[in-house]
Protein backbone atom coordinates (compact mmCIF):
# COMPACT_ATOMS: atom_id res chain seq x y z
CA UNK A 1 0.00 0.00 0.00
CA UNK A 2 2.99 2.24 0.58
CA UNK A 3 3.05 2.55 -3.48
CA UNK A 4 -0.34 3.80 -3.24
CA UNK A 5 0.22 6.57 -1.20
CA UNK A 6 3.20 8.04 -2.86
CA UNK A 7 1.02 8.16 -6.33
CA UNK A 8 -1.36 9.88 -4.97
CA UNK A 9 0.40 12.48 -2.81
CA UNK A 10 1.93 13.29 -6.07
CA UNK A 11 1.66 17.05 -7.56
CA UNK A 12 -0.10 15.21 -10.75
CA UNK A 13 -3.89 14.38 -10.21
CA UNK A 14 -4.59 10.99 -9.94
CA UNK A 15 -8.15 9.63 -11.12
CA UNK A 16 -8.43 6.15 -8.87
CA UNK A 17 -11.38 4.04 -10.38
CA UNK A 18 -12.74 1.65 -7.46
CA UNK A 19 -14.50 -1.47 -9.35
CA UNK A 20 -15.29 -4.75 -9.79
CA UNK A 21 -15.03 -7.59 -12.39
CA UNK A 22 -18.48 -8.39 -12.02
CA UNK A 23 -19.63 -5.37 -12.05
CA UNK A 24 -22.02 -3.88 -14.86
CA UNK A 25 -22.04 -0.48 -14.52
CA UNK A 26 -17.90 -0.87 -14.05
CA UNK A 27 -17.52 -2.75 -17.24
CA UNK A 28 -19.45 0.44 -19.36
CA UNK A 29 -17.05 2.96 -17.75
CA UNK A 30 -13.90 1.28 -18.92
CA UNK A 31 -13.96 2.75 -22.85
CA UNK A 32 -14.95 6.25 -21.02
CA UNK A 33 -11.79 6.03 -18.50
CA UNK A 34 -9.82 4.83 -21.68
CA UNK A 35 -10.81 7.74 -23.38
CA UNK A 36 -10.27 10.20 -20.84
CA UNK A 37 -7.10 8.99 -20.53
CA UNK A 38 -6.19 9.55 -24.00
CA UNK A 39 -7.33 12.98 -23.69
CA UNK A 40 -5.58 14.07 -20.40
CA UNK A 41 -2.61 12.28 -21.14
CA UNK A 42 0.26 13.41 -18.74
CA UNK A 43 -2.21 15.56 -17.11
CA UNK A 44 -3.81 13.31 -15.40
CA UNK A 45 -2.07 9.70 -14.20
CA UNK A 46 -5.43 6.93 -13.54
CA UNK A 47 -5.36 4.28 -11.23
CA UNK A 48 -7.21 0.79 -11.84
CA UNK A 49 -8.04 -0.52 -8.07
CA UNK A 50 -9.98 -3.93 -7.92
CA UNK A 51 -11.88 -3.87 -4.59
CA UNK A 52 -11.91 -7.50 -4.24
CA UNK A 53 -8.43 -7.43 -4.49
CA UNK A 54 -7.83 -4.48 -2.53
CA UNK A 55 -10.43 -4.36 0.14
CA UNK A 56 -7.85 -2.54 2.42
CA UNK A 57 -7.68 0.70 0.16
CA UNK A 58 -11.48 0.45 -0.54
CA UNK A 59 -12.23 0.25 3.21
CA UNK A 60 -9.78 3.31 4.18
CA UNK A 61 -11.67 4.93 1.44
CA UNK A 62 -15.08 3.80 2.42
CA UNK A 63 -16.15 2.58 -1.13
CA UNK A 64 -19.63 1.01 -0.48
CA UNK A 65 -20.56 1.02 -4.10
CA UNK A 66 -18.66 0.81 -7.39
CA UNK A 67 -17.94 2.32 -9.86
CA UNK A 68 -16.47 5.30 -7.26
CA UNK A 69 -14.21 7.61 -8.61
CA UNK A 70 -11.57 9.54 -6.21
CA UNK A 71 -9.68 12.23 -8.04
CA UNK A 72 -6.43 13.10 -5.61
CA UNK A 73 -3.67 15.38 -5.87
CA UNK A 74 -0.94 15.91 -3.36
CA UNK A 75 -2.83 13.47 -0.83
CA UNK A 76 -6.09 14.87 -0.64
CA UNK A 77 -9.12 13.75 -1.84
CA UNK A 78 -10.20 16.69 -4.34
CA UNK A 79 -13.67 14.81 -6.25
CA UNK A 80 -15.51 11.88 -5.50
CA UNK A 81 -18.39 9.69 -7.04
CA UNK A 82 -20.12 6.87 -7.30
CA UNK A 83 -21.62 5.73 -9.92
CA UNK A 84 -20.78 5.87 -14.06
CA UNK A 85 -20.71 9.13 -16.00
CA UNK A 86 -20.04 10.40 -19.08
CA UNK A 87 -16.61 11.63 -20.67
CA UNK A 88 -17.97 15.26 -20.67
CA UNK A 89 -18.59 14.81 -17.08
CA UNK A 90 -15.39 13.53 -16.17
CA UNK A 91 -13.06 15.86 -17.75
CA UNK A 92 -14.45 18.77 -16.26
CA UNK A 93 -14.22 17.08 -13.21
CA UNK A 94 -10.68 15.82 -13.63
CA UNK A 95 -9.67 19.37 -14.97
CA UNK A 96 -7.72 20.73 -11.52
Amino acid sequence: MGKFSDIIKSDTPTLVDFYATWCGPCQAMMPTIDQLKSKKGAQLRILKIDVDKNQEVAAKYKVRSVPTLILFKKGEIIWRQAGGMDLKTLIAKTSV
